[in-house]
């Protein structure tokens, strides 16, 4: 008896410190990133370099800037769409922090991120805001890589402005957390 209420105890331990450290999808502190199955393997793209970030943001804005801004942001939130591609996914949020597309996260479409922490404690959207505010710059943070067993890795995101209201972010794994 006393093993099964050990048991008990450190498995109700393991998902309160799950929730509240950010490692799991509906409380999380850290974006979700796309899981394997979200991935199509006709357009996957496992390891994207800068040149190609910034490319398939550019390609993001672009396409932002000359259709009507719901069509993009329906567009950018279709897992299945033309905006993800294996690692790299488009994500839009409006210059007050508040989420308004992304693709393996839609639960967080209309809340406000702004004082989200990384795993180290960064305000990751903030930094990349700020990073948006000057039209176009990178911006490092930690986040969790579905690709490689949810462990928490270093993120280099790209952000561009589409105008003074939102703007269009992604990002590639760069190494995991020391």
């Amino acid at each position: 008896m006393i093993v099964s209420i050990r048991t008990v105890i450190c498995t109700l331990l393991i998902v309160a410190f799950l929730s509240v450290s950010g490692c799991t999808q509906s409380t999380m502190n850290l974006s979700a990133t796309p899981t394997p199955s979200h991935i199509s393997p006709a357009s996957s793209v496992t390891s994207a370099n800068k040149d190609e970030l910034v490319a398939f943001v550019k390609s993001a804005v672009a396409y932002a800037q000359s259709n009507d801004k719901e069509k993009a942001l329906l567009e950018f939130s279709n897992k299945n769409g033309s905006f993800v591609k294996g690692e790299l996914y488009i994500y839009a949020y409006d210059f007050n922090g508040t989420t308004i597309a992304h693709p393996v996260n839609p639960e967080k479409i209309g809340v406000n991120r702004l004082n989200e922490k990384d795993a180290k404690g960064n305000l990751f959207i903030k930094d990349l805001r700020f990073a948006a505010y000057n039209g176009t710059d990178f911006s490092e943070y930690y986040y969790i890589n579905p690709l490689h067993n949810n462990a928490i890795e270093k993120k280099l995101g790209y952000v561009e402005k589409v105008d003074d209201h939102w703007w269009l972010g992604s990002g590639i794994y760069q190494a995991p957390l020391a």
